[in-house]
């Protein structure tokens, strides 16, 4: 089979204040280089990714472009673009602007990997793996089995429930869809938003999009518990660790 197109969308657009820090978190540096760095050295590297739209704040686009994607050279990222005021108009912005034109080669009807830019340990084997598994199932996510019992809680606080550990997984990124899929329940997501605000419909990752817009299952790909997300000090801290053990991605 033909090898489809595709698409890095790669999330650098928080603000970081869980960090407590001035700075914002994808410019914190991490081994010396920012964040934002080691999540877009791994899409540059891969032989999955064709080319990459990398999303910032409206304010960091210009120190993005010149101090992150050229100083670095980054050839596959074609665009870097404004965020929206949550991640998932964040979302939708980098899937307007690839139907409107903003990439080299247009991808229409490839793949689309979405990832947090605070993941800096993005591996071309989480790459090959949700790969395999979106062009079997259309929609994929990586994920590890959760190491903790969770606990449902009711409103005053109290234990209601104990679900089954066996089916809990913990969901990161990249989280891969079908190029049609994604731009069209992302679509749907921005005409329904007020209704589902309204509702109290949280949405918090992009396969919630298609779980609540399509008939589509996602498939759970396992991934690395070292997949960690920098949200706080002490996950920066981590990621010195993991790389300090020799894992950093070449």
């Amino acid at each position: 089979m033909d090898k489809k197109r595709c698409t890095a969308v790669v999330l650098a657009a928080g603000n970081g204040s869980r960090m407590k820090s001035n700075v914002a978190k994808q410019f914190l540096l991490l081994d010396g280089k920012p964040l934002i760095w080691h999540a877009l050295q791994a899409v540059e590297a891969s032989a999955i990714l064709d080319d990459c739209i990398l999303v910032t704040a409206q304010e960091n686009i210009p120190y993005v472009r010149h101090e992150i994607v050229e100083k670095y050279g980054f050839c596959k990222v074609d665009a870097v673009i404004a965020g929206g005021r949550e991640r998932c108009f964040s979302v939708a912005n980098a899937l307007e602007q690839m139907e409107n034109g903003v990439l080299r080669i247009p991808n229409y009807d490839g793949y689309v990997f979405i990832h947090d830019g605070a993941r800096p340990f993005l591996t071309e084997k989480m790459l090959q793996s949700t790969y395999d598994a979106v062009r079997r199932y259309h929609a994929c996510v990586a994920a590890v089995p959760s190491k903790d019992t969770i606990k449902l809680s009711d409103e005053d606080g109290y234990v209601c429930s104990t679900p089954d550990r066996n089916r809990l997984w913990s969901i990161q990124t990249p989280q891969v869809f079908d190029t049609r899929l994604i731009t069209r329940v992302y679509g749907q997501l921005q005409q329904e938003w007020d209704s589902l605000q309204r509702r109290g419909i949280r949405i918090t990752d992009d396969a919630g999009v298609v779980e609540l817009f399509s008939d589509t299952r996602v498939k759970l790909v396992e991934s690395s518990y070292e997949n960690i997300k920098i949200t706080t000090p002490e996950d920066l801290d981590i990621a010195e660790s993991i790389l300090k053990k020799g894992r950093k991605i070449s």
